[in-house]
């Protein structure tokens, strides 16, 4: 006869079953009293944690309307406007301009100059939009047309291509990368990926589709995972051919799946080849219409890649424009002596994490694409590289967010720090466009949302600082979000209430350029640590894996 175990026995086991259910990893653990975990916890109490998936994608998308509703880049500044009228004349431009005169026409009003699915997109949107009002997208008659009715449309178009192809591609990479994680912690992070406030404030707000192109990288991310290597690298060649700093990412892809090819001899050579043809076929039928003579082709390249417009345009946070405050680098060096100096900075620093990339999917047991390497690179190519926009910020910030609950990446309870820095340097262009109470609102929301509490808001535990400095330094470690955060309140006070000198108007923008070039260059020396220790944990599991052999 079965033992009969008394009440106490089982209300005891059952207690215990339940906070090992409920009690999140060691990672979650440090979010434990965040509101997002809260809320979360609640909806499992309650049992609706089923339901939080889609209550986190109407929230998002709730959020993002609500900042569509604010102002654009160009908003109602004739005569040449904005971001916002360079997207609407493209549609207009593709649906009214052969194509092959794509890259040629009217240059001086917002000629196109992004690759070619960026084109087609805005034919698609252009075709939807003209059948619903032809007025929209009149050629040359419909230029600075801000009807309410044709804004609606526009923002419609950016929210449709991101949960069409960014939202969809986050749930998947979330599912198979944290599969070991609980539901409640997946959710956790997807909220948080979702969330990312300069991605939403630059695509909804200062208008731009730039979840199209993180999307089909990510999709590219997911299909690498699973060894789909041929259509991870055809996602990824939309991605290159939908916006040309995806080029970001392409050091550490190109090493990951040498690294592939390279660790099976017997089939290397056959996938080598299927890579090389999938690059060529998905890029030559994009540029197809532009292949039929070689000054449409490089007329295609310059508009894309315009090396004439300098090192940078606008200030932007990167290492060049924050030297230029004591250098005048572009008095001193002519463009393209420039150009070669930042390309080989660019490549000198992406060499570690590259190589890190290919000895990882050599070395490696399971082989994925390495987050941090793509963060590492990434983030190289935003500080030394030539022609950076302040947007561009995204492109690191992406990868960074993705880690939100690697637990083995130390730098993983900073992701909502790297995010703030991240959207303070876009500061100087939301507000230009109108969209300071916005930033602050999404600024404030984010924190809230995923912070544990106002001291590790401030402090942060100095466990998540070690990939920064030894044991020894803890302590001045943990400090570095308080000298980050409180900067920044100050920063916003002082310009609130203490305009800039006259001698100096531009002295907040440029404070904002130092401080935040600063800070991306400490996060991009943490990368390269981490990538160090990554490399030496690799060593030392071949020399084990050696010695098990012998």
């Amino acid at each position: 006869m079965p033992k009969i175990r008394s009440a106490k026995t089982t209300t005891s086991a059952k207690a215990t079953t339940s906070a090992k259910a409920t009690t999140p990893s060691s990672f979650s653990f440090y979010y434990h009293d965040s509101p997002a975990w809260q809320i979360l916890t609640w909806s499992e109490d309650v049992g609706i944690l089923k339901w939080m998936l889609y209550i986190i994608v109407l929230f998002s998308l709730f959020i993002r309307c609500c900042i569509a509703l604010w102002g654009y880049s160009g908003y109602d500044t004739p005569p040449k406007y904005g971001d916002y009228e360079a997207q609407r004349h493209w549609m207009e431009l593709t649906l009214h301009v052969p194509i092959e005169q794509w890259y040629y026409y009217d240059l001086d009003w917002w000629g196109l100059d992004y690759p070619p699915l960026t084109a087609y997109v805005s034919w698609i949107c252009g075709k939807i939009g003209s059948a619903i009002e032809p007025k929209w997208f009149t050629l040359d008659e419909s230029r600075g047309h801000e009807s309410p009715d044709s804004k609606v449309f526009m923002r419609m178009t950016v929210l449709a291509s991101e949960y069409i192809i960014y939202i969809p591609a986050v749930y998947v990479f979330v599912k198979w990368y944290y599969k070991k994680s609980t539901q409640k912690e997946r959710l956790l992070y997807f909220f948080l990926i979702v969330m990312q406030p300069s991605l939403i404030l630059i695509d909804h707000g200062h208008f731009q589709y730039n979840s199209i192109m993180l999307g089909l990288t990510i999709w590219a991310i997911n299909c690498y995972f699973y060894g789909y290597y041929v259509i991870g690298s055809m996602f990824f060649c939309l991605a290159l051919c939908f916006k040309q700093m995806a080029l970001y990412y392409a050091l550490p892809v190109f090493f990951y799946l040498l690294g592939i090819c390279a660790r099976d001899k017997n089939v290397g050579l056959n996938l080598f080849l299927k890579l090389a043809i999938t690059v060529i076929v998905t890029v030559g039928i994009l540029f197809f219409p532009f292949l039929g003579s070689v000054s449409d082709l490089q007329q295609a390249l310059i508009r894309i890649f315009p090396l004439y417009r300098g090192l940078w345009e606008d200030k932007v946070a990167n290492f060049w424009c924050a030297l230029n405050v004591i250098v005048k680098l572009r008095e001193i060096f002519q463009i393209h002596v420039l150009a070669k100096i930042s390309l080989l900075t660019t490549l000198l620093f992406s060499s570690f994490p590259s190589y890190v990339t290919f000895c990882l999917s050599y070395y490696s047991h399971q082989p994925s694409l390495s987050l941090c390497t793509l963060s590492a690179v990434s983030m190289a190519f935003f500080l030394f590289s030539f022609q950076v926009h302040e947007k561009s910020i995204l492109l690191p910030l992406m990868p960074i967010t993705l880690l939100i609950g690697d637990e083995g990446w130390k730098m993983s309870k900073m992701v909502v720090w790297v995010n703030s820095v991240g959207l303070f340097s876009l500061y100087p262009l939301l507000k230009k466009d109108g969209l300071t109470i916005p930033y602050f609102v999404l600024f404030g929301l984010y924190n809230w949302f995923f912070s544990s509490s106002l001291s590790s808001t401030l402090f942060f535990r100095s466990t998540a600082f070690t990939t920064f400095s030894s044991s020894k330094l803890s302590v001045i470690a943990a400090m570095l979000p308080l000298s980050t955060y409180m900067p920044i309140t100050l920063f916003h006070l002082l310009e609130l209430f203490l305009p800039p000198p006259q001698r100096y108007p531009d002295a907040y923008v440029v404070g904002n350029v130092v401080f935040c070039a600063g800070w991306f260059g400490m996060i991009y020396l943490g990368l390269v640590k981490w990538n160090l220790e990554t490399l030496k944990q690799l060593e030392r599991e071949r020399v084990t894996d050696t010695k098990k052999v012998d």
